[in-house]
């Protein structure tokens, strides 16, 4: 017997703590370049997704993102071979030809040495973009964007369909991509190659157009982009709260980075934050909507949502306080070390993978 909706909903995380703990990964990967530290964050989010993940379309994009991050990678490391490194070096690994350039390309170069230096700065710094492309790919992996944008406010209604088509553009068409390359090869055609390639992009840029269409037509059907009467007086309230609590977040940001700010940057902070949900609430009129079976944000969406938030958070401050354990020297050339209590740290992001339900395979009814 299959289970009723209710105890699906009942068995599903809420999205939005699926993408905060991923953001936060991410955010985590932007605060290092150690390569211990960033293939533990890696090892981290597959260990969940591959525990968590639901057989969906969106899910099965993960392993697209990770060949995206390969490719990132390459590229970083191409860049660096052909076109040089800001960083200079002295251990020289090999001298490709140098193509000589106009005195209007100075700064830039094609070929020459290639230093131990250059490289292993190439690598950090692709490796860390590659970290923070495949926490973007769990995301989409553990929960789909279609899903939390149930969960937003009224007034970023309309700013989150475009953010959820724009972000499922890619598992769209990897899918799509996937299906065509099933049924070639069950019809006994190529589907590698160039030949392959060609023959596969049209059908998947029809398809692309046909859900465009639909996707315009369900839009205006539910009423996209039209709002209801409110007075004016609620207007002008929520303009200002909005844009004043702006104000006051950048302040108060402005004030936490700064050190003589630092008296009055954490007030301004909390009151634009403030300010800014409440406008956020009121603005939130003018686009009325209902949900059918919303998502419960209960404790365990907490718990998964804290574990990379506490992530990020932790190696925030360890960049701080010792820089060097996190940003591995390239001049002169040191051997990454795992510092203990940010790699603890990152494995506090494994939580989600004991916390959250595991996912069930459909039932026939």
């Amino acid at each position: 017997m299959a289970p009723t909706p209710r105890h699906q909903r009942a068995a599903q995380l809420h999205p939005g703590a699926w993408w905060l703990w991923s953001l936060s990964l991410g955010t985590a990967a932007t605060r290092t370049t150690n390569p211990l530290l960033l293939a533990l964050l890696l090892t981290t989010s597959a260990y969940v997704v591959a525990t968590h993940r639901a057989p969906t379309p969106t899910a099965r994009s993960y392993t697209a993102f990770l060949k995206l991050a390969l490719a990132v990678l390459l590229i970083r490391l191409l860049f660096a071979v052909v076109l040089g490194s800001p960083v200079p070096g002295t251990q020289v690994i090999v001298t490709l030809p140098e193509v000589p350039l106009p005195h209007w390309a100075q700064g830039i170069r094609l070929g020459g040495r290639v230093t131990a230096e250059g490289l292993l700065f190439a690598l950090y710094d692709g490796l860390k973009l590659a970290t923070l492309l495949v926490c973007v790919g769990a995301a989409n992996a553990l929960a789909s964007p279609t899903r939390l944008l149930k969960s937003l406010p009224g007034a970023l209604y309309e700013m989150g369909v475009a953010v959820v088509v724009a972000l499922a553009f890619a598992p769209n068409l990897i899918a799509d991509v996937q299906r065509l390359r099933a049924a070639r090869r069950l019809r006994g055609r190529p589907d590698r190659g160039l030949r392959g390639l060609l023959q596969v992009g049209l059908p998947v840029l029809e398809g692309a157009l046909e859900r465009s269409v639909a996707l315009a037509a369900a839009m205006d059907a539910r009423g996209y982009g039209r709002t209801a009467d409110v007075p004016a007086s609620v207007r002008r309230t929520t303009t200002a709260l909005t844009l004043g609590g702006l104000l006051g977040v950048c302040a108060g940001t402005y004030g936490l980075l700064t050190a003589a700010g630092g008296t009055y940057g954490l007030p301004f902070l909390l009151t634009g934050l403030a300010a800014a949900l409440a406008g956020l609430r009121l603005g939130g009129r003018r686009s009325p909507r209902t949900r059918y079976r919303p998502d419960v944000w209960n404790v365990r969406a907490c718990l998964v949502a804290a574990s990379g938030v506490a992530v990020a958070a932790l190696l925030t401050v360890a960049a701080s306080t010792d820089p060097t354990a996190l940003h591995p020297s390239t001049i002169p050339l040191v051997a990454p070390s795992l510092p203990l209590w940010p790699a603890a740290a990152v494995l506090l992001g494994l939580l989600p993978a004991f916390l959250a339900p595991t996912p069930t395979p459909k039932e026939p009814s």
